[in-house]
């Protein structure tokens, strides 16, 4: 019965050790936190997400902007995500996700693009979260564009940044954004609108397209139909329905 006793007294001293010793590992992986490694000379290209962020609107064009890199003779694009977290979200799919960088704390590079990929609750909770859309305000003071999937515009809206710009959003959610956004010009039957440095699209698998055409916009014609050829995708943005602003 001894034996017994001292082998149990052991289990437990060796369970608590061990208990011990991963936490001393966790605490080492947070403060050794490794930031992704953005090369010079490019585009730098920065994903909001957030818990129930939508696969579609945060992979497609995530796609599409990092194969810029397999590209020659542009100026490629460095992608990354930002949250207000250093632990991993889990998007409306399940899918979960380290993010690159915390906005609320980390040291940010400097963000060209602004991708605001659609999230479960961005048409309520998402909106009143005053250091989100302060992130974005802030972004959108030196960023060359801003671009929103689905229901990403409303978050550019609540920032303000739609005012007195044409838009457009998730064709079920444009009521709703007219009525939560009265003032704002939000169009229907079109699947992307660029308006100045704003460029919103109706989301899901449109993504695509609205990656592509940025893609257009700054490679041309060549480079947009080489990197949609790439993930089998036919591209001819004169057979998308779209509204640019001039």
């Amino acid at each position: 019965m001894r034996i017994v006793g001292v082998f149990v007294v052991m289990m437990v001293l060796f369970n608590c050790q061990e208990k011990n010793s991963r936490k001393g590992i966790e605490k080492v992986i947070t403060k050794t936190k490794t930031f992704t490694k953005l090369e010079k000379d490019r585009y730098n290209v920065a994903f909001l997400i957030m818990d129930g962020t939508f696969n579609t609107e945060l992979t497609a064009p995530f796609d599409i902007f990092q194969h810029t890199i397999f590209r020659e003779n542009i100026k490629a694009m460095n992608v990354f995500t930002v949250a207000n977290t250093d632990k991993p979200i889990t998007t409306f799919e399940g899918m979960r996700i380290l993010p690159d960088f915390n906005y609320l704390k980390d040291s940010l590079p400097k963000i060209d693009i602004l991708v605001v990929p659609s999230a479960e609750h961005h048409l309520d909770t998402d909106l009143e979260d005053t250091a989100m859309i302060n992130f974005v305000k802030r972004v959108d003071k030196d960023a060359t564009y801003i671009t929103s999937h689905c229901d990403g515009a409303f978050v550019l809206a609540k920032a303000g940044l739609l005012n007195d710009k044409v838009s457009t959003t998730f064709p079920s959610d444009i009521d709703k954004m007219r009525a939560t956004f009265p003032g704002l010009d939000i169009r229907k039957e079109v699947l992307f609108v660029h308006d100045g440095k704003y460029i919103t699209s109706a989301g899901g698998a449109k993504s695509f397209e609205a990656a592509l055409y940025l893609c257009e916009f700054l490679y041309g014609k060549e480079v947009a139909k080489s990197l949609a050829s790439g993930l089998v995708i036919d591209w001819n943005v004169d057979e998308i329905s779209h509204l640019i602003v001039e």
